[in-house]
């Protein structure tokens, strides 16, 4: 103990071991927030004053150097995960949004730079052009807290986003350009090259790299720790590829994030892993070492420095604040998405320092610019900070407030497994479709029949149990086991349906010949025959021979009269999330009636989803479908119980179609929630139904997912 504390009074600073270098951020990754909480400051504000106190122009205790890897890691990073969250539908939608405000956030601070630059602070024109680019750039220092508030769905974000990474690709081109024109070499050559070389990296990033990641995901199904570290590897590459095409490492860990988007759904445990890591290690370094940027002392260096870093500071924010101000104007923007979007937009970090440093290093600017754009990057992170954090909580309790009140009834998922090696992917299905408002648990069941072995079966099922258990805390999501012993699988299925007021039942395919060689041939065994005569509420049959987040495209066959089924609201809410986190695009083939209700139902609840139909109006021309399904796409077809509105004798056989014409691609045949007594036989037609009642239930609809009593009438 003696020697550890004469060891530690001989310490001399700065560190340079790095076991206590990596200890004491550590440290300060852990308490800074903590501490700061308490006074109502944002975190990242803590880690940048903390990244002050420890730096080189602080109390020296480290030297920025010794976390640089890091610190390059983080940036990388926070680019990464904002194309990676992107909601890419939303994105496509409102990418002349994006653009918009990218032109704004571009053009008002590079003009008013410019003015500012040559008539006040009398700088040559090499100078003012590298000064003002430099007010046109941004980092996405605050992005952590939007993701943190649970808005980086919302437009505003969106845009911000979008517009970020259009401005600081222009100024780090015009940056490559001001770096070519200093050292002579602006010719015809370099404009070639560098027009060749982005065009080579785009190509190699959005073109090549999610087909790498969509082979590589097949392959390699069972390892996590593999899909990480492949994940991770391409984020670097991609960054290393941008810089060999000209351009800075931040725009290729962006195109990354976008080219593995629809790879890796918000709700997987890969997803989860990213997000842990970069939050916990990666992002929280990057802001420390902006932190040891700051020297305060420049202020006490006479009035110019003062009148320097004052000038840029104001100019900075207040350009950036136009920006947003007109992007308001232009979209109708509420006043807290102007915030957010300024908040997002103001903080000047990474690509601030490297065109200031590279314009310092060729002798462009001199010492005084320098530390006033040090000075500039921790105001603007202070601010941007602040205004992110006020203005997201309040568009976050907006946006809590508009969503709809839960059901009477809530959503609960039931899982029975029996085979070991489909837990995971019926599990995974279950979190892609499960309403993450809802506070219900999912239920992986287990029915192990009643005889004399039933207890030594009870200890195999539970091992088997946690391998879900495990699973399921990958994603965060809460799981409830239920083990059940009953007469047979059908009996206890039925049963716990029952007993725990399930909504939704997921099964897997099963190659058991049906010894009754009844209506569901020779694909399926008589449990889910069973199940069906007995169990109303939705049912999922899966056959999954891939990762569902491989899937290209997402085609949902619904027969005629489906839509005046009980269930079909409730079915295309999940079909609407399960396109939405495979990133697929929904191809619905219904008929017209289908269409327009399915139309309507999307832009009520305002699903993002990439949605396409294609007319189909018997169930007969089932085959037909297959010219337009390629091996990637996820094959959904709606079914239904026998005597039900939307039966046809043709569904019989559609298992046995399933099996051979698509026996490559994952499948889900879906049993709609159905009444016991809404039958054909009753009496009740399908000419004399009408669709008055479900256009005025879509027009009234206040929440997703509510169940409908009763849609259509006689």
């Amino acid at each position: 103990m003696m020697n550890g504390l004469v060891l530690l009074m001989n310490t001399n600073l700065p560190l340079k071991d790095p076991v206590p270098i990596f200890s004491l951020v550590l440290f300060i990754i852990l308490l800074a927030p903590i501490l700061l909480r308490k006074l109502r400051i944002p975190s990242i504000i803590g880690l940048i004053i903390a990244g002050m106190l420890i730096g080189d122009h602080g109390f020296k205790i480290i030297q920025k150097d010794s976390i640089d890897l890091f610190a390059k890691a983080g940036l990388l990073y926070i680019m990464f995960l904002a194309g990676l969250e992107l909601d890419m539908t939303e994105f496509r939608k409102n990418r002349y949004r994006s653009m918009v405000f990218g032109a704004f956030t571009f053009f008002i601070p590079l003009t008013m730079g410019y003015v500012v630059c040559t008539y006040v602070l009398e700088f040559n024109f090499m100078a003012t052009l590298l000064v003002s680019s430099m007010f046109a750039t941004h980092t996405l220092v605050a992005y952590p807290l939007a993701s943190r508030l649970g808005i980086t769905k919302n437009e505003a974000v969106t845009v911000a986003v979008g517009g970020t990474i259009i401005t600081d690709t222009a100024v780090l081109l015009i940056l490559a350009v001001i770096t070519g024109a200093q050292a002579g070499n602006l010719n015809t050559y370099f404009w070639v090259r560098l027009g060749i070389s982005l065009a080579i990296f785009a190509a190699i990033i959005l073109w090549l790299m999610p087909m790498l990641g969509r082979w590589f995901f097949k392959k390699i199904k069972d390892d996590k720790t593999s899909h990480f570290i492949f994940v991770l590897a391409l984020v670097f590459a991609s960054a290393f590829l941008a810089e060999l095409a000209g351009v800075e490492g931040i725009i290729g860990a962006f195109l990354a994030g976008l080219a593995l988007n629809q790879l890796i759904p918000h709700t997987s445990p890969l997803m989860n892993r990213i997000e842990f890591v970069g939050n916990a290690i990666f992002i929280p370094f990057f802001l420390i070492s902006v932190g040891m940027l700051v020297d305060l002392r420049v202020l006490l260096k006479g009035p110019e420095a003062l009148i320097i870093a004052g000038a840029l500071t104001l100019m900075a924010l207040s350009s950036k604040w136009l920006a947003a101000m007109f992007t308001q104007l232009v979209f109708k923007y509420s006043p807290n998405q102007r915030k957010v979007i300024f908040g997002l937009s103001s903080a000047h970090a990474a690509a601030t320092i490297a065109v200031i440093l590279i314009g310092y290093n060729m002798h462009i600017v001199d010492e005084h610019v320098l530390n006033g754009t040090v000075i500039l990057i921790l105001i603007t992170c202070l601010v941007g900070s602040f205004v992110t954090e006020n203005a997201g909580r309040r568009l976050a309790i907006l946006e809590a407030e508009s969503k709809p009140e839960p059901d009477d009834q809530p959503e609960r998922i039931l899982v029975p497994v029996s085979n070991p090696d489909r837990i995971e992917a019926l599990l995974d299905f279950a979190v892609m479709i499960k309403d993450h408002s809802a506070q219900t648990p999912i239920y992986p069941l287990a029915v192990v029949q009643d005889n004399e072995e039933a207890k030594e079966k009870i200890h195999l099922t539970n091992k088997m149990l946690e391998k879900a258990v495990i699973h399921a805390a990958a994603t965060e999501s809460d799981v409830q086991v239920v083990t059940r012993i009953d007469l047979n699988v059908s009996d206890g299925i039925t049963r716990a349906t029952k007993e725990l007021l399930i909504s939704d039942v997921i099964l897997g395919w099963t190659d058991k010949t049906s010894t009754t060689d009844r209506w569901l041939g020779n694909i399926f065994g008589t449990t889910l025959d069973n199940v069906l005569q007995r169990v109303w509420e939705t049912v999922y049959v899966c056959n999954f021979h891939s990762p569902l987040n491989t899937t290209k495209k997402m085609a949902l066959i619904i027969p005629p009269n489906a839509e005046y089924e009980l269930g079909f609201l409730h079915y295309m809410q999940k079909m609407f999330m399960l396109a939405k986190q495979a990133g697929a695009r929904l191809l619905v083939f219904c008929n017209e009636k289908t269409q327009t209700i399915t139309t309507a139902f999307a832009e009520q609840t305002k699903m993002s989803v990439d949605l396409d139909f294609r007319q189909f109006d018997t169930i007969e021309d089932f085959l037909v479908l297959s010219r337009e399904i390629n091996r990637d796409d996820l094959v959904v077809v709606v079914t239904a119980r026998k005597s039900t509105l939307s039966y046809h004798a043709y569904m019989d056989g559609i298992p046995a179609k399933l099996e051979r014409h698509f026996k490559d691609n994952n499948v889900i045949l879906l049993y709609p929630e159905q009444r016991e007594f809404d039958s054909l036989e009753a009496g009740l037609q399908s000419e004399d139904l009408t669709l008055a009642p479900i256009q005025e239930q879509i027009a009234n609809l206040n929440k997703l997912g509510k169940a409908v009593k009763r849609i259509f009438k006689k």
